[in-house]
């Protein structure tokens, strides 16, 4: 049995602001919006059908970021994590992250970790990894 990972969901006080955030640090886009939810879909998705299972299973997954009245009050349990290739500066992408709203967040990290922590501007923590091709 193979699933497809078919989107991730967020939790979101103002759904549409974040997700619009989301699209402008990936580079994806918003594929629908309404007062329920906001999905952001990476620059190749379609609405076409897929007609057979293994094309189906290649699909990028997307976010959908729905509307909750409560704010974030822990650490997320489950995050996102960003990956700059060898041949980008990933202190220019952290730094670009910040400039966009992102913030640095301590989890507990030790100094001597590969990753740094962020926070979307929301509070929803994600890491941008070391630099690599694969």
């Amino acid at each position: 049995m193979a699933l497809h990972l078919h989107q991730l969901s967020v939790d979101a006080h103002d759904h549409a602001a974040l997700a619009r955030w989301w699209a402008d640090v990936l580079g994806w886009r918003i594929g629908y919006e309404d007062e329920f939810e906001c999905n952001v879909v990476p620059p190749e998705h379609t609405e076409d059908p897929v007609d057979d299972t293994a094309t189906w299973l290649t699909g990028r997954t997307s976010l959908v970021f729905a509307p909750v009245p409560e704010g974030k009050t822990i650490k997320n349990r489950l995050h996102i994590d960003l990956a700059p290739h060898i041949d980008q500066d990933r202190d220019a992408e952290i730094e670009a992250l910040l400039a966009k709203g992102a913030t640095r967040v301590d989890v507990g990290q030790t100094p001597d970790v590969t990753w740094t922590v962020l926070a979307d501007p929301e509070g929803n923590e994600f890491c941008v990894l070391s630099s690599r091709d694969r």
